[in-house]
């Protein structure tokens, strides 16, 4: 339905997780993915929502001067924030451990900022989901980390592994959020975005 519309467009997705590919396939559309590096440092002075916006808008800048009149640029990024930090993604067992503790019988929130891009436009949005967790074991961690290795994961869990399945007891949002895109967002932006070019 929406790839109907955006047949005249070439989207691009700038992301390597396979959450996000497997993402814009469910969603029906056909995109090329290409990866650019970007150093993914932020003003000490961000803090929440506009640390995500500001990532996923760095990731846009090596595209922009390429970028031609039919394509559709999408970026994007995912914090967990909790305590006033934000949490990133765990350099080794210990620093995932104690990350997980620190969430374990609390609630957090994940946000995930998406930029879109075209040569004439420029859009930043996010959404913010909170999780709850119960009160996890160390075993309960422990074991997670071992069997999942979720060291390439923000806040050093995915919802849809293991121990969100035994360990999330309240979500308030998007599911789909949590796992790293806000599809009804880039639905509804990729939507607007068709409408906007016509013009």
């Amino acid at each position: 339905m929406l790839n109907d519309k955006l047949k005249n467009h070439r989207i691009i997705l700038a992301s390597g997780s396979p959450r996000r590919q497997e993402f814009f396939k469910d969603l029906g559309l056909d995109f090329d993915i290409i990866l650019k590096p970007v150093k993914e440092e932020y003003p000490p002075r961000l803090t929440h929502f506009e640390i995500s916006n500001y990532l996923a808008q760095l990731k846009a800048l090596p595209f922009k001067e390429a970028l031609k009149d039919n394509d559709i640029l999408i970026t994007s990024d995912t914090i967990v924030w909790h305590n006033n930090i934000a949490l990133g993604k765990p350099r080794d067992q210990d620093e995932a451990f104690s990350i997980i503790k620190s969430l374990s019988n609390n609630t957090h929130e994940v946000i995930t900022s998406v930029c879109f891009t075209t040569k004439t436009y420029e859009k930043t949005l996010h959404a913010i989901t909170k999780v709850t967790f119960k009160d996890l074991t160390d075993d309960e961690i422990t074991y997670y980390i071992s069997t999942c290795k979720p060291f390439d994961k923000a806040g050093a869990y995915g919802i849809q592994e293991w121990i969100g399945q035994i360990g999330v007891t309240k979500l308030e949002g998007s599911y789909f959020n949590v796992m790293g895109l806000p599809t009804h967002l880039v639905y509804k932006t990729l939507n607007d975005i068709v409408m906007y070019l016509k013009l």
